[in-house]
């Protein structure tokens, strides 16, 4: 069958994508063929598309996506034809059909839109890890989350606020301060205004905060380091900034015997029991109510190139989706 999808010839700026028209042979052994109805846009897809993380070209792109099962390849169970389906990460979402190994999907529960699932599963499934596995969240815990704006910032600050800790979010402008304070977050820093760090020990009276969740990378990583109360983590997920600089031992030990790790969400879902288990934590705090998902930009597959300059200039609010 022919179908349409975004390829990459060489990596860089937006403008390397091309929507392109392909063949899509039938599902092999332990695939299943979807037709998507919903994609998800994540920062990943930029750190992939511009060279930050290199791929074997030619490459398709895009690692999450919602729709319904066409076909099934041999040797699969648990999925049937019209089942509706997600998963993440699965390089080459950026189609409109595609085959996706079995062992990566996981079922969309009944209530939950395709739209919601593309949105939330990749952003739901890192806030579950960082916020249960890499460091688990206490009630009554200070936690200082950067990019609290963003998908996965939003669904932190207020799955955080769940679990009873006090979500201090680090934001731009007036207006996502004031946003934020809707979805978790008990406090909002404007790093456009204020000098996080100083507001961070004032919040805290002096102490600073256990845990630090910081996906800017090189632009915050000092503020991120003064946040930190004396054996505080430095979580850094991300780097939507360029990479942390070298952490040199001595600069953990003399700013107060902290810990530095930096996690990501293809370890924590490798096994296929891990990966159902957060999917399942995701799906089921959305059912509940507790997981609002703001899916603030809605855009055509074909305006990809447009999605992306948005998406890197800090321009987005919540989650964006691409409709094949």
């Amino acid at each position: 069958m022919k179908t349409t999808r975004v390829m990459l010839a060489a990596q860089g700026g937006p403008e390397v994508m091309e929507l392109q028209e392909a063949d899509l042979a039938a599902p092999g052994p332990g695939e299943v063929q979807i037709e998507q109805t919903a994609i998800g846009l994540n920062y990943m897809d930029i750190y992939q598309r511009s060279g930050a993380y290199k791929l074997a070209l030619p490459s398709p792109l895009g690692l999450e996506a919602a729709g319904r099962v066409i076909a099934v390849g041999a040797d699969v169970t648990g999925f049937a034809l019209g089942d509706r389906v997600a998963y993440g990460p699965v390089l080459g979402a950026y189609a409109k059909h595609r085959n996706v190994p079995a062992a990566r999907l996981v079922a969309i529960p009944d209530g939950i839109s395709d739209e919601v699932a593309a949105a939330v599963l990749m952003k739901g499934t890192t806030v579950e890890y960082l916020l249960n596995r890499t460091h688990k969240l206490s009630k009554g815990e200070d936690v200082l989350f950067w990019a609290a704006s963003g998908g996965v910032g939003q669904l932190a600050g207020q799955w955080g606020a769940h679990l009873g800790a006090r979500m201090i979010g680090v934001t731009s402008g007036p207006e996502n301060c004031k946003a934020i304070l809707g979805l978790g977050y008990a406090e909002a820093i404007d790093r456009k205004s204020e000098d996080v760090a100083a507001r961070v020990r004032e919040l805290t009276g002096g102490k600073g905060v256990p845990v630090v969740y910081d996906s800017i990378g090189k632009a915050s990583f000092d503020a991120s380091i003064k946040s930190l109360s004396t054996y505080g983590l430095f979580v850094s997920y991300g780097a939507t900034t360029g990479e942390a600089p070298p952490v040199p031992p001595s600069l953990l030990q003399h700013s107060g015997s902290l810990f530095f790790t930096r996690p990501t969400l293809a370890d924590y879902i490798k096994q296929r029991e891990d990966l159902v288990h957060a999917a399942s934590e995701v799906f089921r705090l959305v059912q509940e109510g507790v997981l609002t998902v703001n899916i603030n930009q809605r855009l055509p597959l074909a305006d990809i190139v447009q999605a992306h300059h948005a998406l890197e200039a800090g321009e987005t609010t919540g989650s964006t989706v691409l409709i094949p």
